[in-house]
């Protein structure tokens, strides 16, 4: 097997190479990126070298709902766009009710094995607020309750 090959800081895409994470079972270097959308995703080096992996799939997302709303069936079916409560006026269910597969027991705190870190969420108005990675459980859920006080239980909702 060769040498690694270091990418810190480089881009591709949305993504900017921010450490090595480890190796894939293939062999392949697996690196921790940081995407332009504010999230974090680990990926493998060669499709991240090669142009392949763009971001953490926030861009698929964009594409898929702009194709959505560029397609005149599917807009017949939905009605009038105007008229859609689409996620950027109101705060995403998945934002304050616990899933079925929610195991750390708070909502929008998760572990993700990858960096061994636990992870707070919050999704408000289309847009993440809080996408970051705790070393220490109870920073995470501190950090997504101080997201629910200050835009759950202000005056405007």
């Amino acid at each position: 097997m060769g040498a690694a090959i270091d990418i810190t800081g480089q881009h591709s895409g949305r993504l900017i190479a921010v450490h090595r994470a480890g190796r894939a079972k293939n062999g392949n270097a697996l690196w921790f990126c940081q995407c332009q959308c504010g999230r974090t995703c680990v990926v493998d080096s060669y499709v991240l070298r090669h142009g392949k992996t763009r971001s953490c799939g926030c861009l698929a997302v964009e594409q898929s709902r702009q194709n959505i709303f560029n397609n005149p069936q599917a807009v017949s079916h939905m009605g009038d766009p105007r008229n859609l409560k689409i996620r950027d006026h109101h705060t995403d269910v998945s934002s304050i009710k616990k899933s079925k597969r929610n195991t750390s027991g708070v909502v929008g705190v998760s572990y993700d094995k990858q960096s061994g870190s636990w992870v707070a969420h919050f999704y408000y108005k289309g847009t993440y607020i809080l996408n970051k990675h705790f070393a220490h459980f109870e920073d995470a859920v501190r950090a997504r309750h101080a997201m629910e006080q200050q835009y759950l239980t202000s005056s405007d909702n």
